[in-house]
């Protein structure tokens, strides 16, 4: 494993942006940690500590990180799908015209098989693997207690592999929105978000809220586009040492970052203070309104303040990686973390188990004994989740390219792929594995959808996509 990721580390391209990398990797470690910490175990159940001790909820202004990974996505699928839309053959200037729809719809297939790939692997593999847990569980009358719980949350985190989804198939539209109208397209999205709030909470539509898991999610998204373009600032240069001119350049990229940060701190604070958004920019337990679910304008506005705060980093971060260490634990990270995010719950709601079946005392949430207990617990997540992703990380890496080439019409067929995934993947994030002898249910936005039918859907557009993708020599 070492000499590998030391072989991908130096043979790197000049020309890839590492602090991309950097932050895709962060953000899911920051999230990663994030519910570590959260969660609030006892024998009765499982809390949220942020529920206990509500003068930790601030904090969710530094840790609720996703946008800044949704962002970075957003940058990612920018180069990809142009990457392709350069590499597709081009005909004779008589048949360009006629065989441009079918060109850019193979691209389609193409373009969502290879940044679905690495996404969907390890994520059906996790979902088979708790399912025959969880059917072996109900099979011996199982499923009470901590086993119980377990089987409802190991699937939550999905959500963010449902909206991720969602962005690959949306890139292509919208990157076409985003080269005609730059900026104004990242508007639209945003007043689209606030347009839907004031509809919420104004005029008490319902079920519009739901729309903002899309117009929120999808300018974040945005942001990415706009990055790839160059439209956010470099920040590439440091101040020490320049002339004069080129130090007033450095500050000048870093003018859009700044009023990024500035405008969405501001723009969150005003919210939470005056409208009616909770100071939690995470859900809690019991709360009439969330910021994540669906998400809200003051989510964006968060997600603004993130994506600015990242960019005004760039500079030092890059001479970090320019370091060869630094980038081989970034590359190394890398190529496990999809994994490690599927997993750790799993590994943190076991070491809470083997606490409780050897008869360990968990102490109260939030008290001194807890905290103490804390940093063991941590340590011994982190150790379980590093044998998960040792026994599971090989689903990660990506197949060879294929040597194929996607039949003309793939792309519907991709799209309705991805479509049956997205609400797959979705439904399972809601409904869980509990209950699955049972018939349980539950509404993903208005249909109720069961855990059988999730796991279906999802392998099923799993499938679509990879057969669209392929496609025939």
């Amino acid at each position: 494993m070492g000499s590998a990721v030391r072989v991908l580390a130096e043979a790197t391209p000049a020309t890839r942006d590492r602090y991309v990398d950097l932050l895709r990797v962060g953000s899911l470690a920051v999230v990663v940690l994030g519910h570590w910490m959260m969660a609030a175990v006892t024998p009765d159940g499982v809390g949220n500590l942020l529920a206990v001790v509500p003068a930790l909820q601030p904090l969710t202004w530094l840790l609720q990180v996703m946008p800044v990974f949704f962002f970075v996505g957003g940058f990612s699928h920018a180069l990809s799908y142009r990457s392709l839309l350069r590499k597709r053959p081009e005909g004779s200037a008589a048949s360009a015209s006629a065989d441009s729809a079918t060109s850019a719809d193979s691209v389609y297939a193409a373009f969502l098989r290879a940044r679905l790939q690495r996404l969907l692997r390890p994520t059906m593999v996790f979902v088979l693997v708790w399912g025959v847990v969880a059917l072996l569980v109900q099979l011996l009358r199982g499923g009470g207690g901590l086993t119980g719980m377990t089987l409802r949350l190991v699937t939550q985190p999905l959500w963010f592999i449902g909206i991720y989804l969602a962005m690959v198939a949306f890139t292509p539209p919208l990157l076409r929105l985003h080269e005609r109208y730059g900026w104004g397209a990242f508007a639209g999205l945003a007043g689209a978000a606030a347009a839907v709030d004031v509809l919420r909470f104004a005029a008490g539509v319902p079920y519009v809220e739901f729309l903002n898991f899309a117009f929120v999610w999808l300018a974040v998204h945005q942001l990415g586009f706009l990055r790839a373009d160059g439209r956010l600032g470099a920040g590439s240069a440091s101040g020490a040492g320049l002339a004069p001119s080129t130090r007033l350049r450095s500050l000048r990229s870093l003018r859009v970052p700044a009023l990024l940060a500035g405008g969405g701190l501001i723009g969150a604070a005003v919210l939470v203070a005056a409208g009616p958004y909770p100071l939690s920019m995470v859900g809690m337990p019991g709360e009439k309104v969330s910021n994540m679910a669906p998400p809200t304008l003051a989510l964006l506005a968060h997600g603004l303040w993130l994506v600015g705060a990242v960019e005004l980093l760039r500079a030092p971060a890059a001479r970090l990686l320019a370091r060869p260490r630094a980038w081989r634990t970034v590359v190394a990270a890398n190529g496990v973390a999809m994994t490690a995010f599927l997993w750790h719950l799993t590994a943190m709601l076991g070491v809470y188990g083997a606490l409780l079946a050897l008869d360990v005392p968990l102490p109260e949430p939030a008290t001194a004994a807890w905290w103490a207990q804390t940093p063991l617990r941590l340590a011994a997540a982190a150790a379980l989740t590093a044998a998960l992703v040792a026994a599971f990380r090989t689903f990660e890496h990506p197949a060879p390219p294929s040597a194929t080439t996607p039949a003309p019409g793939s792309g519907p067929l991709a799209a309705l792929g991805a479509t049956l995934c997205l609400l797959g993947v979705l439904g399972l994030s809601m409904v869980g594995l509990g209950g699955l002898l049972e018939g349980r249910t539950a509404l993903l936005i208005a249909i109720p959808v069961s855990a059988p039918a999730a796991v279906a859907m999802a392998l099923g557009g799993w499938l679509l996509v990879e057969r669209a993708g392929r496609g025939a020599r």
